[in-house]
């Protein structure tokens, strides 16, 4: 399929900390294609962490200014009509709940219908897991979904979970995350850097979790699962890391004192997480609910990297053999997974890393989800050449 002039592509984000879902959006900037695509980014909030990565990508960034953890306001949702009024888009692409909503907004309040794209992270095992206004939200945009273009789900799970809570099932798809496979890779080096930074010796043991502190993670999970570890191999290390995550957080450090825990490392949120997932033996997720497609396990899995992830979402699709499937809220078996691997002979640990970074160029790379979702974007473009304003020429190769 040629184009005879770029594509304005709105992507329209709750906000821009880092999490599944912004760094899938900035993979995917990263990778679009530029003589065909030009992409804007509107955050609900505010630039968060992840602002002005995106800018260096030559790519626009806008805020509405809705105040974290609040609601939308008549003059954010002005501006946000505004940003979309003044580059008049092609498409509209949310995120998350609150982005898809609004997405969908920004297209009905617009001089000329827009296509929306909706882009779902989560999955919803139980829709009382989640806050009252996410609750209702959820439900608002099930009631919306039949008038959006395409619903893109990031594993086979969570729309099979959304079309259960009603969301519409005919305008629907699955685009898996996808990694950034150079960014993410094998590194002594950065296993090295991280030992020192630590103080720990080069042979030193790590598990890591990367991300924010929030219920659905289930941070006290990992850390009763470290702490039934540690009875046995006293010189493992944990390491985590992620917004919220760090020594002001009086909920993990009573936790922590209460487990009588030691080498427990608590790093915040970094920007460096590449070193750090490399730095690695064990990459883990400890959620209990809410999870559709980890990021963490396609970045621990491209830097050979074994993974050990309970069963939430895709995640048994996304290591599939390469590393441990564990129940959610099961610190012991969490922790008997790590175990397992702990004990692993070296070469077997390796030779398990390696077919995870196999798996994941096979099946998980970012060039191959922006390729389907720049498909997905003329697919829809190409249905619409004829309205209003527009003289698209989309033909095929």
């Amino acid at each position: 399929m040629t184009i005879n002039q770029q594509l304005k592509i709105a992507h329209v984000i709750t906000g821009l900390y880092t999490g599944g879902a912004e760094m899938m959006l900035y993979n995917l900037l990263s990778r679009t294609n530029r003589e065909i695509f030009s992409p804007v980014v509107i955050s609900l909030m505010n630039r968060g962490t992840l602002g002005d990565r995106i800018e260096s990508l030559n790519v626009p960034v806008y805020t509405a200014g809705i105040p974290l953890g609040g609601l939308p306001t008549p003059s954010s949702l002005s501006q946000l009509l505004k940003i979309i009024s003044h580059h008049q888009p092609d498409l509209i692409q949310g995120w998350m709940y609150h982005g898809n909503l609004a997405a969908w907004l920004a297209s009905v309040f617009s001089r000329k219908e827009i296509p929306v794209v909706w882009d779902i992270q989560h999955s919803v095992a139980r829709l009382a897991n989640e806050k009252g206004t996410t609750q209702a939200i959820i439900k608002l945009d099930g009631i919306i979904s039949r008038y959006i273009s395409k619903i893109v789900y990031a594993s086979e799970n969570s729309k099979r979970q959304h079309e259960q809570l009603g969301y519409y099932s005919q305008n629907s798809c699955v685009i898996p995350n996808g990694f950034d496979t150079t960014r993410f890779q094998p590194s002594d080096a950065a296993r090295a850097k991280m030992r020192i930074e630590l103080g720990l010796s080069h042979d030193a043991f790590l598990i890591g979790l990367i991300c924010r502190f929030h219920p659905m993670k289930d941070h006290y999970n990992f850390l009763q699962a470290a702490a039934i570890l540690q009875k046995e191999f006293p010189d493992v290390h944990f390491l985590l890391v992620g917004r919220d995550v760090d020594g002001n957080n009086k909920v993990l450090q009573q936790s922590i004192q209460q487990l009588k825990l030691s080498h427990i490392h608590l790093l915040g949120e970094r920007k460096d997480i590449p070193i750090i997932t490399a730095a690695l033996d064990i990459a883990s997720s400890s959620s209990a609910y809410g999870e559709a497609f980890p990021m963490i396990a396609g970045e621990a899995m491209s830097c050979c990297v074994p993974c050990v992830m309970t069963d939430v979402g895709d995640s048994a699709w996304a290591v599939g053999d390469t590393g441990r499937i564990v129940p959610p809220r099961d610190p012991a078996a969490l922790a008997n997974a790590w175990k397992d691997l702990l004990v692993m002979d070296d070469t077997d640990r390796k030779a398990l890393g390696e077919a995870a970074r196999a798996r994941v160029v096979k099946y998980f790379s970012i060039e191959s989800v922006t390729e389907q979702f720049e498909d997905l974007y003329k697919d829809i473009l190409s249905s619409l050449t004829d309205r209003p304003g527009r003289n698209l020429v989309l033909t095929s190769r």
